[in-house]
């Protein structure tokens, strides 16, 4: 970031100060964001102290008093209590017109625009759980009312939790949720069937254990570092006739690429039925 970010030089007003909130706080604030200029709105005590000795932020009870002066409200309430918390503070988003940046699953740009009362420029966006370590990605979608200085306000403050990915249509989202928001889960139940299988071929649950944490990350390492494609990755590392084609012919013979697609497109489409039930 630099001194002259938006971020730095107005208030930004977090609604909810929760796990992903407290994430992208602390990376602003390892970028160098002033504190006293973050804002949080949060109706738990412990959390609200938590965050207050942790980052020296400003921390409030009611929506209103963080977000009234501050020039960009972030969301980050669960889906079900957005539609109250938004219109709760729609006199004031009429009266102010921030840039709304929501971070919660299947809420719609509409939804959030109708519920605020209308026209208010808002970025959707949705980060992953490895943003909780500085790690994550995050897809953005801007409305019409985004201007150029807003997607950059936008992005610096998403960027925070890792990359970020401009998605045009937002539509698209809900592949973005299925990919992505729910990813780290994917990854969590191979790693869970691959400590199982581990100890029924008789390793200790210890072993089997660091064998196989070590063995994702180093995957993960190559992916990100290497410049290679996955295809390329799997050929280099399966040696014909060898140990790795023997169990990579066994996963394509269950149907691996198609499960896996099912299992996106089950989430892409839970995205979009989220919306709807919070309409």
């Amino acid at each position: 970031m630099s001194p002259s970010s938006p971020l730095l030089t107005h208030p930004l007003a977090f609604i909810g100060g929760g796990n992903m909130a407290r994430s992208l706080i602390g990376g602003l604030i390892k970028r160098g964001a002033d504190p006293s200029r973050i804002r949080v709105a949060e109706p738990n005590e412990p959390l609200r102290a938590a965050l207050a000795a942790d980052f020296g932020v400003q921390v409030f009870t009611e929506a209103g008093e963080a977000a009234n002066g501050a020039d960009t409200w972030l969301f980050a309430v669960k889906p079900q209590v957005m539609r109250t918390v938004c219109e709760s503070l729609a006199p004031m988003a009429q009266a102010q017109r921030p840039l709304v940046v929501s971070i919660a699953a299947g809420i719609t740009v509409a939804q959030m625009q109708r519920w605020l009362g209308g026209g208010v420029p808002v970025v959707r966006s949705m980060p992953n759980t490895p943003a909780l370590l500085g790690a994550g990605v995050t897809g953005l979608h801007a409305s019409g009312e985004v201007d150029a200085t807003g997607r950059e306000r936008a992005e610096l403050l998403l960027s925070a939790a890792g990359p970020t990915v401009w998605i045009d249509a937002e539509a698209k989202m809900d592949a973005v949720t299925g990919v992505s928001g729910s990813g780290p889960a994917y990854v969590f139940l191979l790693a869970e069937a691959m400590e199982a299988a581990a100890v029924a071929e008789g390793l200790s649950a210890e072993a089997a254990r660091t064998l196989v944490l070590q063995t994702v990350l180093g995957a993960a390492r190559m992916l990100t570092e290497s410049g290679e494609t996955p295809a390329e990755l799997r050929r280099r590392v399966t040696s014909p006739n060898g140990t790795t084609q023997a169990a990579i012919e066994t996963f394509q013979a269950g149907g691996f690429e198609t499960l896996v697609a099912r299992a996106v497109h089950a989430a892409t489409v839970r995205g979009g039925e989220l919306s709807a039930a919070n309409d």
